[in-house]
Formats: structure tokens, C-alpha cells, sequence
């Protein structure tokens, strides 16, 4: 006497829905059926179950668990392959759980990698200026990145760029001229201390064009105006000095 496709499922610690999503699939032969037309499950059944069953738990698909056959060869060559794959997993979630010990323990921003640079220098960015930084860790290569995370790293407190992140949209003339004649050497002062910024972009993926319009669409977008009038006016005057 055999046994019913709920007595099987039961038997194999498994649901009905999966019995017949393998009977679907083809990883399980479809048994004979009764005379009262319900189908009669025999051991080969059972073991077969168990088998996917606990290849499913070891982490195998079904498409997989199918490539494999129903024999009784083991599968030597699929398990090694499957631990391969999940030694690079838990590679990957142990460096994630690394990060997220970091982010948790210096309350660091999700949007950008806490190995750029500390939670102490993201802290007193701009909201503006951190979305840029955002940016550029997106379009600089390895060299290029590490440029700018030198920069905000050693970047000296100085007012003139406070008085930048504050400045309102409808600053009037004289404010706005006066913020871009005090930003021009601090502007040179980043550029000596910084000399890496002339060819940051050199090893960028999607080549320096495409670092240049790319930032150049962030700021039009995160600055205001009256920010934008500054930078342009000390543009000028940084190529009116040289």
C-alpha cells in the first residue's frame, strides 16, 4: 500500500504545493494511480523527494537539481561547485556585515563608501556638496577618487566656504562678489595643496568628457543661483590670474 500525495509530503518534510511544483517541473515521476483514481506514492518517491528536498537546503536550484539526473551517482562535481559559489558569498556578506559595523558605529551616510573618507569629514559637508561627492565616486576611477578623498580629508575650516553654502538665492551683487574674490584663494590654496586635481580624471572608466559633463550637470542642479554666479565669477578670475 502506498501512500497519498499528502502522507508523501509529509513523510519528505515538505508541502503539497511543492510536490506538485516538482511533479510540474519534472524532478518528480508522476506515480500510478489507484483505482479510486488518487495517486499511490512508493518508496522511490519518498527518497526522491527527500533528495531535492535536502539539495534544496544545501543551497542547489531546481534547474540544477534537474541537471543532476535522479540516480543514485554522486554528485561530486555540482557539490564543489555550489561550496565555491557560496565561500564568494559569504566572502561578499561578511565584507557587507564590516560596513555595516561601520556605518552603525559612526552613524556614516548609506550613499558612499565608508572607506572614502571618515564620518568626521562627511559630517560637516553641505548637503549640496556631499550629493556632488556622491557624483564623483560614480564617475572617477580609483586614482581620481582617492584625489578627492584627500582633498576633503585635508580641506583647512575657512570661512569663505561656509559663507558659500549659505549663500541664499537672491544674494545681492556686492555679497555674491565678495564671496567669489574671497573664494579665489581659497580656491588656489586646495589647487597647491592638491596638485593630483589637474589630471584627476585621467584614469576615469567613461573617460574625462564624460566626468566633466557629468559634474557639470550635478552642479547646475544641486547650486543655486546665486551659488552658480559665484563659482562662474570665480572661474573668471581664476583665469584672469592664471
Amino acid at each position: 500500500m502506498g501512500w497519498s500525495t499528502r502522507e508523501i509530503a509529509a513523510l519528505a518534510g515538505t508541502s503539497l504545493r511543492a510536490v506538485r511544483h516538482y511533479h510540474h517541473v519534472g524532478l518528480l515521476a508522476e506515480p500510478e494511480r489507484r483505482s479510486n483514481g488518487y495517486k499511490q506514492y512508493g518508496v522511490a518517491h519518498l527518497v526522491r523527494l527527500v533528495r531535492i528536498k535536502r539539495l534544496t537546503e544545501l543551497g542547489f536550484s531546481l534547474p540544477q537539481i534537474a541537471a543532476m539526473g535522479d540516480g543514485d551517482d554522486h554528485p561530486e562535481q555540482a557539490l564543489r561547485e555550489l561550496d565555491t559559489e557560496l565561500a564568494t558569498t559569504i566572502d561578499r556578506l561578511q565584507r557587507a556585515r564590516d560596513e555595516l559595523a561601520l556605518i552603525l558605529e559612526h552613524s556614516a551616510p548609506t550613499d558612499l563608501p565608508t572607506a572614502f573618507v571618515p564620518q568626521a569629514v562627511v559630517s560637516k559637508l553641505s548637503e549640496a556638496d556631499r550629493s556632488l561627492v556622491v557624483v564623483l565616486t560614480r564617475v572617477l576611477g580609483p586614482r581620481g577618487k582617492q584625489v578627492y578623498a584627500d582633498l576633503l580629508e585635508n580641506s583647512p575650516d575657512d570661512p569663505v566656504a561656509a559663507a558659500f553654502d549659505a549663500l541664499a538665492p537672491d544674494a545681492d551683487e556686492s555679497t555674491r562678489q565678495d564671496i567669489a574674490e574671497h573664494l579665489v584663494p581659497y580656491i588656489h590654496a586646495l589647487r597647491a595643496a592638491n596638485p593630483g586635481l589637474t589630471d584627476a580624471e585621467t584614469d576615469a572608466p567613461n573617460g574625462a568628457l564624460f566626468v566633466q559633463k557629468t559634474v557639470g550637470v550635478a552642479v547646475a542642479e544641486l547650486y543655486n543661483e546665486a551659488q552658480l554666479d559665484v563659482l562662474r565669477r570665480a572661474g573668471r578670475m581664476l583665469s584672469e590670474s592664471g
